[in-house]
């Protein structure tokens, strides 16, 4: 994908990051897919997930 192709996402943070320039994610969400990206390297290539596939680790990643 290139970064024209992303332009157009609504790119967001987790509101656990701050504006310290750490290493952090931002997350784009479509219907059929969750597009995952590094903040500080925007234009470089990205993941993308199915849905559920996505739904599933962030289940996992968040149980106690």
């Amino acid at each position: 994908m290139s970064t024209e192709d992303s332009a157009p996402f609504n790119w967001f943070k987790s509101s656990y990051s701050g504006n310290e320039g750490g290493e952090c994610l931002e997350v784009a969400t479509t219907p059929d897919a969750v597009h995952v990206r590094d903040s500080k390297e925007p234009t470089r290539p990205q993941l993308v997930f199915a849905q559920k596939s996505w739904a599933t680790f962030v289940a996992f990643a968040t149980r106690p």
